[in-house]
């Protein structure tokens, strides 16, 4: 690797950081008039609206690409290209445009329930996920014991950090419990998405712009048939709708520097700065949102971030 590399690298994942660990303190500063299903309705339109431009541009690139390396190769540029016009891809678009109409609002209620800090620890177990449907659904490497003694060892913090010390199971609280099963639920849906990448039949960005198109359009036509347009149009006054457009141009960024971290280091190394993300959540949640930020917090992070080194550290195929 140059260099240079590992320099844009860690630039664009630093960034990244910072706006994952922003999106808790964004979501729960929001007026309570702004609830969960609206807040995730607009804020995906908005999101379609950044990754659209991208999105044309990456596939005006990998068009040129392709036709410039594979001139003749007739097959490979309409596999990568029109991909998405197969059936079995049409149904996977599908289910990932509704599931992601219920991940957010899963999500921001979480975020509500359990606060910026625990959410933005609890939401790090997607390595123990990722794993598991890697292992199960993708084929990939055996998870190895010292992955597995990790992952307990990750679980194990996140328990510290939720019960304070305690380890009474019976204290996580509602929204701990909706995060745990949201982070399975996209997760689950991120290992299918991966294997449609595998078989170079769809691509990260356009995968981006339709799951926000298709979740914005189904979120916002079911709310205006509950409500009513003149509703809505009420969260378009800007005290309101300044917290849709932060959200979306947060989480929308937080994609492409995502992707960008990806085109100069390895997974591995990208899913290690990503771990960093609770350190900025729970900064900004104990100077803006006033949470408490115990010793508990500080054990469990230290804790999770660690186990996360050393799962990413052994992972030899990407998740």
């Amino acid at each position: 690797m140059k260099r240079s590399d590992l320099k844009k690298g860690l630039t664009f994942g630093i960034i990244g950081v910072f706006l994952i660990g922003f999106q808790p303190i964004i979501a729960n500063s929001r007026p309570e008039i702004i609830d969960p299903y609206i807040f995730a309705a607009i804020t995906a339109l908005i999101e379609a609206i950044i990754f659209l431009p991208i999105y044309v541009f990456e596939r005006k690139r990998l068009r040129s690409m392709l036709l410039e390396n594979y001139p003749k190769n007739k097959i490979s540029l309409n596999l990568l290209l029109n991909g998405w016009k197969k059936k079995s891809n049409i149904k996977l678009l599908i289910v990932i445009g509704f599931t992601f109409s219920i991940v957010p609002i899963l999500l921001y209620i979480g975020y509500e329930l359990a606060g910026a800090i625990l959410s933005s620890l609890v939401l790090k177990s997607e390595v123990i996920f990722a794993l598991f449907f890697g292992y199960i659904i993708l084929k990939e490497e055996k998870i190895s014991k010292v992955q597995v003694i990790f992952c307990s060892l990750l679980f194990l913090g996140l328990i510290i950090a939720i019960t304070q010390g305690s380890f009474n199971i019976l204290e996580f609280n509602a929204g701990v419990l909706i995060l745990i099963i949201n982070v399975a639920l996209f997760t689950l849906i991120h290992t299918l998405t991966k294997s449609a990448f595998d078989r170079n039949e769809l691509f990260p960005t356009q995968i981006v712009f339709i799951r926000n198109l298709l979740s914005g359009i189904l979120l916002i036509s079911t709310y205006i048939l509950i409500f009513s347009f003149d509703h809505l149009y009420t969260f378009f006054k800007f005290e309101y709708f300044v917290f849709f457009l932060l959200m979306g141009i947060d989480y929308g960024l937080s994609l492409f520097f995502w992707y960008k971290t990806l085109t100069y280091i390895e997974i591995g190394k990208a899913g290690i700065i990503n771990s960093l993300t609770p350190i900025v959540s729970s900064f900004f949640a104990f100077i803006i949102l006033k949470e408490d930020f115990t010793i508990f917090h500080l054990l469990g992070t230290i804790i999770v971030i660690f186990s996360i080194y050393m799962i990413m550290s052994k992972k030899k195929v990407n998740f």
